[in-house]
């Protein structure tokens, strides 16, 4: 005989669980909307970002992913070297919290020194003599000293000239076919030289509406031209643009995106984007001479905070390899620049090919300068049709 059994099932539940329960889910919602609402509310200087993702990975070794996936996977952690020696977390720890490097003592002066942060760059390529005590620097003058007339040796720039056309350069094998490939532009267009300015030897003076860094960046275009390259060269004075639109100067590299930008748009045949400044350093640490003959030098700056970081880094380093083999010590490395104090990305977000280059400082004749931007069209010429045959597919195979 079965025994008959009640289809409903109760279940007790003891009230005071229930108000605790109730309580609990009330108070999580309010938590998270609170929370929510504290971080949409923030300043954008405040806010996470990209940025900041970026700069809180960047403390981290790069062996110290590799070890995360290796994990899951062991096949990763073979990849590292045997001698490499394990993380030290503790140091790592202590660098996050304090922003202070055990290894680096420019990280306490930094935080201790004002403006000391404006020079505090990173070697990835050592040029010949470079280290952290003479990096390429630019100052930043108010922008009614760099609108002042001042009186240029035009005469002097056009003998510089005169000289350099001299120079022989046998007529190249191969041409971009009348395409521009390479777009030359100036973000600080009015950094000039000391030596081409009549009576003037402050280097915070070396400021000129003409006579400026774009006669480098023309005679840069006519080199690469010798070599079958078509080259862009950009006339917009950004600091006359700056002056129209009521902007600061910290502001220049948003204001040569925006004609970065258009030119990348009128014309889909440019590959490379040059931007091209003058070092604030003296003579010593920017003039090199090989064979016996003067050059002015040049440094190539990356900015450490844009997504296409490694493609540029790449191309920079190329091409400082490229100069220290044929011109020893022209170079004077790849230099990253990110942080509090610069603008970290200098528009080379924008594309693969996007470089930053720092030629001659405040004390070099153009005769010198325009020696380098002949040097610097040789060995970018050599880099880009080795490239071009890289890229070029490969000829259909014979039926």
């Amino acid at each position: 005989m079965k025994k008959w059994r009640s289809p409903h099932v109760i279940v007790a539940v003891p009230g005071a669980s229930l108000k605790k329960i109730m309580i609990l889910a009330v108070l999580g919602c309010m938590m998270v909307f609170t929370l929510v609402g504290a971080i949409t509310s923030l300043k954008p200087e405040y806010r996470i970002s990209s940025s900041s993702v970026n700069y809180v990975t960047n403390q981290f070794p790069n062996e110290t992913f590799v070890r995360l996936f290796g994990f899951e996977n062991h096949y990763f952690s073979q990849m590292l070297p045997e001698e490499r020696q394990k993380v030290n977390y503790s140091a790592m720890l202590f660098r996050m919290a304090t922003s202070v490097n055990p290894d680096d003592p420019r990280s306490l002066l930094g935080s201790e020194l004002p403006g000391f942060a404006l020079y505090d760059s990173k070697i990835i390529v050592a040029g010949e003599g470079t280290d952290y005590t003479n990096m390429p620097y630019e100052s930043a003058p108010p922008l009614e000293v760099m609108l002042a007339e001042r009186q240029a040796s035009l005469e002097s720039l056009e003998e510089s000239d005169k000289q350099h056309e001299e120079k022989q350069v046998p007529p190249p094998s191969q041409t971009t076919g009348g395409r521009k490939v390479v777009y030359i532009y100036f973000t600080h267009t009015r950094e000039s030289y000391l030596p081409a300015l009549k009576g003037v030897t402050d280097p915070d003076l070396a400021f000129h509406r003409t006579v400026n860094v774009t006669k480098v960046g023309e005679k840069l275009a006519e080199e690469l031209k010798k070599r079958g390259i078509g080259a862009e060269v950009s006339t917009t004075d950004i600091v006359a643009e700056l002056q129209k639109k009521g902007m600061k100067y910290y502001q220049a590299y948003d204001m040569s995106r925006k004609f970065v930008v258009e030119a990348m748009s009128h014309d889909r045949d440019l590959q490379y984007f040059i931007d091209i400044h003058r070092d604030s350093r003296r003579r010593k640490y920017t003039t090199v001479t090989i064979n016996g003959v003067d050059y002015a030098r040049v440094a190539f700056i990356i900015g450490g905070e844009n997504a296409k970081y490694e493609k540029n880094l790449q191309l920079a380093a190329q091409l400082h390899h490229l100069l220290q083999k044929k011109y020893p010590g022209l170079s004077r490395g790849v230099i990253e620049k990110m942080g509090a104090g610069t603008n970290g990305k200098f528009n080379q977000d924008l594309s693969e090919n996007a470089i930053l280059i720092e030629i001659g400082g405040v004390d070099n004749t153009f005769e010198e300068l325009f020696r380098s931007a002949s040097a610097l069209a040789d060995v970018f010429s050599e880099y880009y049709w080795q490239a071009q045959k890289v890229q070029a597919p490969a000829p259909a195979e014979k039926q």
